[in-house]
């Protein structure tokens, strides 16, 4: 495969690594107001619906519908809204104006917020609406101008936050009156009073707006030059303290912009508003790939451990099911692989897991759960488990080391290669404890059989791609092609080759200056099980092209990833 050249398809555009959010000023925003029966979803109607849509200040459109309600208006709401039971007669039903306004809104989309003024309300009425009649609710990002406005706008300058006020206040051209489109409109106008004032926090992009809860400690605001040297670029940027200690580390695909949001009041982190206080710099560390950012954070938390990062807490809590080395080998729960060619199967994301695992395994074949140490010449006396039938007593010399060595190979074999007897025996018993209604206890071993699955599917995958000396892959991104060398699981080289130039100097040039990895034991031997996960996740995305392979990259054919659907435990990313 080395000779093979890279084609040049159509561009295909890979998502960010992290999500920084959208330019208010690149934001559809969806003013909405609606007018109802009453103050309940679940027993008023909808008798109007107001929207106008804008973006960068300007109006983009409008829309407004009255609607039968099919149901009385009561008398006040009559008074209130000037809306009668006349007017709405003749009006489109629900089921007519709702898919109409969704067509309008088209909240789909990343770049669109739905806002209103005291936004539970109209989100409310409209989700109920969407439910009852059948239609899927978009789940679009709202903005609710009546907490935004509590922030903002204080006490002194307003004597309330209603609608009204707040639009005489901002100098809006509308001013509400109870009916939908002229309240869509005022509300327009408050928002875009409220805009202006976000300008002095620092909140410059939807995701920002959206976790904006309290104003800028003194930390933040003293400390926002920090950001002004950090390079808009994708890579790794790395809090420090006075001391040069490292505080967090993270990673950005621009990383000026993730940096410099870590100093306005969208950061709101009890915690990482901690940290601010502490930092005294910022060392940014340019990545030419997104993997290639991932990686080294995972590589930098592991190595520093910042007590800042979520990571950091439990660095070693992930455990391992080995099966032992010695005469008579047993399972043991460990916490990390030794060169002693053992099996191995996991990691698990705790201690727990691992043992569930180990009772999966013990359930279908009969190894000892002793700890004792002995042999035929010196043989010790049975535990219950073999009056139960759960052990064939190597022990006392009732089952010969050929019979006790079939069943090791036998766990070897289900642990490495071919996980089915296993699988088969738990379900068959899972199966007859359900006839007989025992089901808790079938809800145990059900959890038995999803941890030794979700266990050896991890180990199996990263074993697979530890076992190749060398593998080469390019992805297509807009206007370049992502490189990297991956050597018994580590990431070695990254690269960024621009479109048109010569693949195979280009990818000469990388491996040639790769690191150099030497194999090692183990189903992780050079590279951390969470840095093999990002690499395979990599490898599995959507445009990757392999351009070379030392070796053969297989999985067992009948191994644990063969029965993945008996377990909804997260398996790309089961660990920090």
């Amino acid at each position: 495969m080395a000779d093979q050249r890279l084609s040049l398809p159509g561009a295909h555009v890979q998502g960010t690594i992290d999500d920084v959010g959208t330019l208010l000023a690149h934001t559809t925003f969806v003013i909405v107001d609606l007018e109802t029966t009453g103050s309940r979803s679940d027993g008023a109607g909808i008798t109007e619906i107001g929207a106008v849509k804008v973006r960068g200040g300007e109006v983009l459109g409008e829309f407004a519908t009255l609607v039968n309600p099919r149901m009385p208006i009561p008398p006040h709401i009559t008074l209130l809204t000037g809306i009668t039971q006349a007017m709405v007669a003749t009006a489109p039903d629900l089921d007519a104006a709702l898919p109409a306004f969704l067509e309008f809104a088209a909240l789909d989309g990343d770049a669109t917020a739905l806002v209103a003024h005291n936004a539970p309300f109209d989100v409310g009425f409209l989700k109920a609406a969407c439910g009852a009649q059948g239609h899927d609710w978009p789940h679009p990002t709202v903005v609710d101008t009546l907490p935004l406005a509590r922030r903002l706008v204080t006490r002194d300058e307003v004597r309330n936050h209603k609608l009204g006020t707040l639009a005489g206040f901002f100098g809006a051209a509308e001013q509400p009156t109870h009916r939908a489109l002229d309240d869509a409109r005022a509300t327009v106008g408050v928002l875009h009073g409220l805009l202006e004032r976000l300008g002095s926090h620092e909140i410059d992009t939807l995701e920002e707006l959206r976790h904006f809860r309290t104003p800028r400690t003194s930390a933040q605001r003293r400390k926002r030059h920090l950001a002004d040297d950090v390079p808009e670029a994708p890579g790794v940027y790395v809090f420090t303290d006075a001391k040069g200690d490292t505080l967090y580390v993270g990673k950005s695909s621009n990383l000026r912009r993730r940096v410099r949001s870590y100093f306005t009041a969208a950061e709101t982190r009890g915690r990482i508003r901690e940290m601010i206080s502490l930092v005294e710099g910022v060392t940014p560390i340019v990545c030419a790939t997104s993997l290639e950012a991932e990686v080294r954070e995972l590589r930098l938390i592991a190595e520093r451990k910042p007590p800042y990062n979520r990571r950091s807490r439990n660095p070693g809590r992930a455990a391992w099911l080995k099966l032992t080395r010695e005469s008579y080998p047993r399972l043991s729960v460990v916490r990390a692989v030794r060169d002693d060619d053992a099996p191995y199967i996991g990691p698990f994301r705790s201690s727990r897991e691992a043992e569930l695992a180990r009772e999966a395994l013990h359930h279908a074949i009969p190894l000892r759960q002793c700890t004792h140490r002995f042999s035929p010449s010196r043989p010790i006396s049975a535990c219950v488990l073999a009056q139960l039938g759960r052990c064939g007593a190597p022990c006392d010399g009732s089952e010969s080391p050929q019979e006790y060595a079939a069943h090791a190979a036998a766990a070897a074999t289900a642990m490495t290669d071919d996980a089915t007897p296993v699988v088969e025996a738990l379900s068959g018993h899972i199966a007859r404890l359900a006839t007989d209604l025992r089901y808790e206890e079938a809800a145990l071993f059900r959890d038995r059989r999803a941890a030794f699955v979700a266990g050896a599917a991890r180990s199996q995958r990263l074993a697979a791609l530890a076992a190749i000396p060398q593998l080469v892959a390019a992805q297509p991104t807009g206007t370049a092609w992502e490189v990297h060398v991956v050597r018994y699981g580590r990431l070695a080289g990254s690269g960024m080759m621009r479109r048109g130039a010569d693949p195979h100097a280009f990818v000469e040039a990388l491996v040639a200056t790769a690191e150099t990895v030497f194999p090692g034991p183990g189903p992780s031997p050079r590279a951390t099980p969470g840095e093999m996960e990002c690499v395979l996740r990599w490898l599995g995305s959507p445009g990757i092209r392999l351009i070379d392979a030392a070796s053969p990259w297989t999985c067992p054919v009948n191994g644990a990833e063969k029965h993945h659907e008996l377990t909804d435990w997260q398996r790309d990313s089961a660990y920090d």
